[in-house]
């Protein structure tokens, strides 16, 4: 799996998000990610992550066997 289809996945799962996707070991499998989405606001760390999860669906152990996430709502003015 390359960085571009996962940060597919993620952006298709969360729509507007803004994902930054890097692969930790070069090897296709070993994940993490930046997402900030207005969506994530209100919600528990957990919570943020299971969304991401949700959007990553069945390729989470079974294509990506990591998968590190920073998750942030947009800070409002």
């Amino acid at each position: 799996m390359t960085t571009n289809q996962v940060k597919e996945l993620i952006e298709t799962g969360l729509p507007g998000a803004a994902v930054e996707v890097t692969d930790e070991r070069a090897s296709g499998d070993h994940f993490s990610a930046v997402i900030e989405w207005t969506g994530f606001e209100g919600l528990s760390l957990l919570e943020q992550h299971q969304k991401v999860y949700g959007a990553v669906g069945e390729y989470l152990t079974k294509e990506i066997h990591a998968l590190q996430l920073k998750t942030f709502a947009p800070e409002t003015a």
